[in-house]
């Protein structure tokens, strides 16, 4: 089967919004062996719509929109709807009760554009919006299928979940070869070091498919194999994660959709450890990525953002000749930065990170991107050196993610001997 995306929405034209519809749509589509054959982003214009929606239709399987369904005038998709099926629109109570509950619970009045909200095409199977106020549809005519869903990616991301995969996946059974997919996460390793580690690919894959997907936090892996049976093909994917893993499993920290923060959660708990950061260049990012982890109370005892040397010397008790003698961005304060957090706050283990993140304060002998992370325990404490880039966000992210891999490794005992 081949799908056709539209996404809809003058403010992804112009930039003012980035379109991460089409990603995650195409990825889920095509773990349930469904071709995206094209997609395409459109303005809120009633003729093009219409234009989109027909030639999607006579061309492909499945016709995916995206966008247009919110309650102000220029959310005009449900129209275009009504006007290219030749339908009309019927109030749905069972729409108007989830809307009442929505605002209920924010404690918001519902006016009557909301309440126009619950008017969907008469022909339409209603996809329930559990995270928004907006109703998407599912319509089957002619043996083609026509899904339209809101823009705003949490509502979007849960209808997909709640109704059109489990919906897709009932319909594709049996019709095509098993496909799976699984995603490695490491990180800690360039995407060019990790191609060469792994070696012969048509060794390690045996037909199947691999992809390098980089970005700031590292590289995503995703191998994909295709075989008669499931059973056949998780298998075969087994067998590849294996053989990948034999080569560079020490820099995987996860699968799928898992986050770093998360697996050092779980590591943390496991083992009842407590943990406290002090941080300098990130201002706070790792604390917040860690606690982004709900639970995390239970091991993360506190954050402290000691941003200049005054902070480092009260907070923390970093010594101010060593300041003086090395300056804040060195393997030196890097040190008693996590000695010293470790130490007030009672935990087993300190996490400390100290850099110059651009685009000013770099010297002769430090550049913009030096990084010093520091992770202490009761009897070890390991200081790692880094060089990142020239762009101030990346490094802030790149660095909170060196951090948490420190902790990782320091955690599992896995050395940095590569």
């Amino acid at each position: 089967m081949e799908a056709y995306l539209i996404t809809i929405g003058d403010e992804i034209l112009i930039g003012q919004t980035i379109n991460t519809n089409a990603g995650y749509i195409g990825e889920k589509l095509s773990g349930l062996q469904i071709k995206v054959a094209k997609d395409v982003v459109i303005p809120d214009n009633e003729e093009i719509i219409i234009r989109e929606f027909d030639y999607g239709l006579k061309n492909y399987d499945i016709v995916l929109v995206t966008g247009g369904l919110g309650p102000t005038h220029d959310d005009m998709t449900r129209k275009c709807i009504v006007k290219y099926f030749e339908t009309e629109l019927v109030f749905n109570e069972g729409v108007f009760e989830e809307i009442k509950t929505f605002f209920a619970k924010r404690n918001r009045v519902i006016t009557e554009v909301n309440k126009d909200q619950a008017f969907v095409p008469k022909i339409a199977t209603v996809i329930n919006n559990r995270r928004g106020t907006a109703p998407g549809t599912w319509i089957e005519k002619d043996g083609k299928i026509f899904i339209s869903m809101p823009g705003v990616p949490h509502e979007m991301k849960g209808m997909m979940e709640d109704f059109v995969i489990p919906k897709l996946s009932e319909i594709t059974r049996g019709k095509v070869k098993t496909i799976l997919m699984d995603t490695l996460l490491t990180t800690g390793i360039p995407e060019s070091v990790l191609y060469e580690k792994l070696g012969s690919l048509e060794e390690l894959l045996d037909g199947g498919k691999i992809a390098f997907l980089p970005s700031q936090y590292g590289v995503k892996v995703r191998v994909t194999v295709e075989a008669e049976e499931e059973k056949e093909a998780k298998n075969k994917l087994s067998q590849i994660e294996q053989r990948i893993r034999s080569k560079v499993g020490r820099f995987i920290y996860g699968k799928g959709e898992e986050k770093l923060e998360g697996v050092i959660g779980r590591l943390l708990a496991d083992r009842a450890l407590t943990l406290a950061t002090a941080e300098s260049c990130t201002g706070g990012l790792i604390s917040s990525r860690i606690t982004d982890v709900s639970g995390s109370s239970k091991y993360f005892e506190r954050g402290i953002v000691s941003y200049s040397n005054g902070a480092k010397v009260e907070l923390l008790h970093v010594d101010e000749d060593t300041i003086a003698e090395h300056g804040a961005v060195s393997e030196e304060v890097c040190r008693q930065m996590a000695e010293g957090v470790r130490a007030v706050s009672g935990t087993d283990l300190g996490l400390a990170v100290t850099g110059i993140m651009g685009p000013t304060g770099e010297s002769e002998h430090k550049p913009i991107g030096l990084v010093y992370i520091g992770v202490c325990d009761e009897n070890n404490c390991t200081i790692r050196e880094f060089h990142f880039g020239d762009d101030r966000i990346l490094n802030k992210q790149r660095t909170s993610q060196a951090a948490l891999d420190m902790l990782r490794r320091h955690v599992l005992g896995i050395p940095y001997d590569d």
